[in-house]
């Protein structure tokens, strides 16, 4: 296209000279323009052509290299299959060869294992921590362990052994109840319990740090604690243990005290406590009462002068006033004045018996109350989850045993106010018979 483009140009310039050039002129233009275009064609034609011969080259190059390349990758695999077979050969003499052994290692993986458990969650890892680390080698390895590996079990399992034994002091940081870390001072009782600052402590797999347990069991444990930081260097002395290493302890933990048995008895309980507090202070009373009228009423026997602060000067009193009177009628008249001083020793035992006897009965509607809410609970939940039928169970057997502890003592104060009552009107009938037979005989 560009060759006729030209060849029309050059036509179209020989057309504007033909005024000047004539046909010979023009035949040797055309003629010189031909020659120059088959010189640039041929030029590109070789310069074509060298370029395919390259080419050509590059293939058969990049053909004799994938070749190559074929045979390199049969040879592999051919050398593959051979070291599969190979260790395949070689695998089941090892495992030939082992016999006994292989089972031996297993073992030892096994116990690695079981003794990374035990040391996450043993005390003595508080002081020596990061030992758990070196047997995860051993566990989780499916190698067979090394001489140095054993050894490290060995001596792991044997430094446990030895230290679940002693009773050190050692200094760390613990985690108070609100989780504020403070430095303290702590004795470390084996592997079975923790203490610091006169309290017991957990050990945390988590944090690998010692807590102070939110919640202490009863002082008199903490008191040996106590007994056991203030005691010098080779005294022995007596502290509670928990060789179930936390079980024991967090169930006494767990335990309610006195506060929380009662606040489980409701608002049952507290009318309970109420009625045996007004019964015990009133028959408290009422015993002194009678205590200190039995101490007037002895001087009375013993003095010449009738006192009106006690019942027996009373009943004289009345006898020296009625002294004209005959012995029949004055007989009536003492009578009259005993049974005036009667009710004011018998007071109060009424009330005290009968609070006696509510308090068990309130105690028995307690237990009503609660096994009703014991069912209604177990009629919404069903049976699966003991906790949520052991408020109404606890409110039964509390309010039961509140009624008891009340009724108990209170018929033994009534029994022994009863008495005393008793006592003094035999006195007062003793006196009067007495001076009715003297006033008699005069």
């Amino acid at each position: 296209m560009k060759n006729l483009l030209f060849i029309f140009l050059l036509l179209l310039g020989s057309q504007a000279a033909a005024e000047h050039l004539d046909l010979d002129q023009l035949l040797k233009e055309v003629k010189k323009s031909q020659g120059i275009e088959a010189k640039i064609n041929k030029t590109r034609e070789s310069q074509f052509l060298a370029e395919k011969n390259k080419q050509q080259q590059l293939l058969q190059s990049a053909l004799a290299i994938l070749a190559k390349q074929e045979h390199l990758s049969s040879q592999l695999k051919i050398h593959l299959d051979q070291s599969e077979l190979q260790l395949s050969k070689l695998e089941t003499e090892l495992k030939n060869k082992t016999g006994i052994l292989g089972e031996l290692f297993g073992v030892a993986r096994q116990a690695a294992g079981d003794l990374t458990a035990d040391l996450t969650n043993s005390l003595v890892s508080a002081q020596f921590p990061d030992r758990a680390e070196k047997l995860n080698s051993i566990a989780d390895s499916k190698a067979l362990p090394s001489i140095n590996q054993l050894e490290t079990l060995w001596f792991t399992l044997q430094h446990e052994m030895t230290e679940s034994g002693k009773v050190v002091y050692f200094d760390t940081q613990i985690e108070q109840a609100s989780g504020k870390p403070n430095d303290a001072k702590v004795i470390r009782i084996g592997s079975f319990n923790a203490l610091a600052e006169g309290q017991y402590l957990q050990f945390s797999s988590e944090t690998g740090r010692l807590t102070q347990l939110a919640r202490q069991p009863e002082s008199k444990y903490l008191a040996l604690v106590e007994d056991l930081f203030d005691a010098s260097q080779g005294e022995t002395v007596a502290v509670a243990i928990d060789p179930t290493r936390g079980v024991i302890l967090s169930m006494l933990i767990q335990a309610p005290d006195s506060i929380e048995r009662i606040q489980q008895g409701g608002f049952i309980g507290y009318i309970i406590l109420i009625m045996g507090a007004v019964g015990f202070i009133y028959a408290i009373i009422r015993l002194f009462t009678l205590t200190q009228t039995g101490k007037k009423m002895s001087l009375q026997m013993n003095s010449s002068v009738s006192l009106t602060d006690n019942p027996l000067g009373r009943v004289f009193l009345a006898a020296e006033q009625k002294q004209s009177e005959q012995s029949e009628n004055l007989e009536l008249i003492l009578d009259e004045a005993i049974t005036r001083e009667i009710p004011v020793l018998e007071k109060g035992l009424a009330m005290i018996k009968l609070l006696a006897a509510v308090a068990p009965l309130l105690g028995l509607l307690g237990t009503v109350t609660g096994m009703i809410a014991t069912f209604q609970s177990i009629s919404l939940f069903g049976t699966g989850d003991p906790k949520l039928m052991a408020s109404g169970i606890s409110q039964a057997l509390v309010t039961t045993m509140l009624g008891l502890c009340i009724a108990i003592p209170l018929l033994f104060l009534h029994s022994i106010v009863a008495s005393r009552s008793r006592t003094l009107i035999q006195i007062l009938d003793e006196q009067t018979a007495g001076l009715i037979s003297r006033r008699t005989e005069k």
